[in-house]
This record gives C-alpha cells, structure tokens and sequence, in this order.
C-alpha cells in the first residue's frame, strides 16, 4: 500500500510502498477514506515536535473497518469510524475522574510510535516505521487500537467526520468544555484558522457576545463571521486597546490562543479582563516559553488554563457534535478548503504553512 512518510525532520513527505501486518488482538484494519492535514502533523515534520522516525504521521482520519484482530468487542467490519488521536483506557487515574484526554495508560504508549507488544504493523524496505498517535493517517490502510476507532452513522461523509474527530472536536470542546463559556460572555480568539473557527462556531453554540475574531492574515478573517464571530479585527500593535473597545473597555471575558505562538500568547493575556479566563489551545514548540507577568497574574487573578483536545470526552462528544451537524447547527463542510490526493501532501502543507487552508484533507 501507499502511504506518506517522514524519514527525517527536514519538511518533506516521501510517498513510498510499505507493508502492513494484519490486526493483532485488539487491534483494527481501517481502509481509510479521508485524512486532515493538521498542523500538529506538520511540527513533527520540521521537528519543532520531535518523534520517533521514520514515521507515517496523520491523525485527524476516519475509513471504514475491513477487519479486526482477536477481542474486538466494540467494532465490526463494515463500521464507519472516526479517529480518536487520544484514545482512553477507561479504568486510570484520569479516565475515572472524567478526564479521558489525559489518558495514563495510552500517553506514554501513544509516545513510542509502536503497538502495546513494542512493535510495528508498519514496515518500509524490511524495517520497522513508527506512527504518530497509534494511527499513521497518512496511509491507504492503518493497523489501531479498537480504543482509537470511534463508530459513527454512516450518513455523515467520512471526510466531515476525520475534521470531526481534531479541529472540531477541539475547538469546539476548547469553547463548551475547557472555558465552559456562558450565555452573554464576550469572546475573543486569536487564531482563525481551521482550530480557532472551532472555537468561534463553539462560542457561538454556546450563546456568546460579542465573539471577536483576531488574525494577521485578512483571508482567515473573511469565514470567521460566518462561523460566528460578530467582529473581526486584523492584528495590529493596537489589538489589546481594540479588543477592549469591544468589551466594555475591560477586556474579554474569556480569551483563548488558537494558533500556538508564544508572543502571540502573551498578548491575549493582555486582551483579557480582571478575573477571567485565558485559555492556551494552540501547541507551541516543545522547547518553547512564554512570557507571562507573574505580578500582573497574582494582581488581577486572570486565570491561564491549557486545553488538550477541548477536554473533550471523545465517545461521548464527537457523535453529539455530528449529530449538531445533521441539525444543521455545526459547520463541517465549509472547513473544508482544498482536498488533495496523498500524492500531493507536500502541496497541501506548502498550502497549511502559507496560511491558504481552514483544513485541507486528503482523500483515498
């Protein structure tokens, strides 16, 4: 089968021809039918995100089951299913206290690039590859974790439900969950790509007003009013005073970083009010630091919190949110910029990095 591999940090996918074992127990073969290209895919690929290589990455997917290994109870051939790139074991310390995201059993797993046995389904020229969240999307097939494979109603497009199952999923929960934004609260959102429009449609879901828009890039901007932003504010060296004309001249109620900048982070800190909330959902580089003033904090008690995959309980939210899609409440294909063949991922994140997508997907 074909699939896109990283055989180095240096931003270049190779499409190659590589083997795939067959499930083992616990473990499903997926056909997959659609795959986003998310930025998270991006930073292993130039190494701001440093992972075990070589490495077929790509996380936001979804396909149709062919078959499972031994003591699959959850999943039949036949499913239509979503990723879950943070899947739960359902019995740990967090997965008990209503915090599957944060999952100790599959984090540290989900870190070797390998299956629970220390191997790969995965080979390229007779060696082992590694894959990125116990999926490896980038592929025409994948060999996961039944606890990585989401059932879904087969009347959603499979390429609706892989954005789904990350930037939605994630927004979304980053707006309903993390922030728990309330009726009447004023948003604002820094970072209007395909995450930060999660976040404007969640806000909006939510009853918010005003939900400020915030992007140096003017075509991120022009969607955000349609997925619910009442204003748009190009960023300037004025955004803090311009947000606060905004707000009563406070600031925000709630604030929330989308795009994973570390100045960018500080300067929605300022855009924040006295007591409210900023909350960090963009990834910066792991080896990157914020500079946030610590008086500042302690004087006006702002409230910094990060939100790992909206704190989102996936099983439970991701089929509420494409239930919410079939309503017509939730904006799915209209994230959808450009689609692409995997021949063409190296096109599609030339395009991420320019600034051209909400999402892109590639398609099988």
């Amino acid at each position: 089968m074909q699939a896109a591999l990283l055989n180095e940090p240096n931003g270049r996918f190779q499409v190659e021809t590589v083997d795939l074992d067959p499930p083992q127990a616990g473990e499903v073969l997926v056909k997959i039918a659609a795959s986003g290209v998310c930025r998270s895919d991006w930073r292993v690929a130039i190494g701001t995100a440093p992972k075990p290589m070589p490495i077929v990455t790509g996380h936001e997917g979804a396909g149709i089951v062919e078959a499972v290994g031994p003591a699959v109870t959850r999943i039949k051939p036949g499913d239509h299913v979503a990723f879950i790139w943070a899947p739960a074991c359902g019995g740990c310390f967090y997965c008990n206290g209503g915090k599957p995201n944060l999952c100790e059993t599959f984090t540290p797993l989900l870190a070797t690039g390998l299956q629970a046995d220390g191997k790969s389904r995965l080979h390229w020229r007779g060696n082992p590859l590694h894959i990125l969240a116990g999926l490896g999307a980038f592929a025409e097939y994948a060999v996961v974790r039944e606890e990585s494979c989401l059932p879904i109603r087969k009347d959603i497009p499979l390429e609706l439900a892989a954005v789904a199952g990350c930037a939605v999923a994630t927004g979304v929960g980053a707006a309903m969950f993390t922030a728990a934004v309330k009726p009447g609260e004023s948003v604002a959102v820094f970072g209007a790509g395909g995450v930060g429009l999660n976040v404007i449609q969640g806000a909006r879901l939510c009853g918010a007003y005003p939900i400020i828009a915030v992007d140096a890039n003017v075509s991120k901007l022009m969607p955000a009013r349609d997925f619910g932003a009442s204003h748009t504010i190009i960023f300037d060296d004025a955004i803090v005073s311009r947000v606060q004309a905004l707000t009563a001249g406070r600031g925000a109620d709630q604030v929330f970083e989308a795009a994973g900048v570390p100045a960018l982070q500080e300067v929605a800190f300022e855009a924040l009010r006295p007591g409210a909330q900023l909350t960090l959902i963009g990834t910066t580089p792991d080896d990157s630091r914020t500079n946030l003033p610590g008086a500042n904090i302690t004087r006006t008690e702002k409230v910094i919190r990060g939100s790992f995959y909206g704190s989102c309980s996936p099983r439970r939210d991701v089929p509420k949110l494409l239930d919410l899609y079939v309503a017509g409440k939730l904006k799915l294909r209209e994230l959808i910029t450009k689609r692409y063949r995997l021949e063409q991922i190296n096109e599609a994140y030339a395009d991420l990095v320019k600034g051209d997508l909400a999402r892109g997907v590639i398609v099988f």
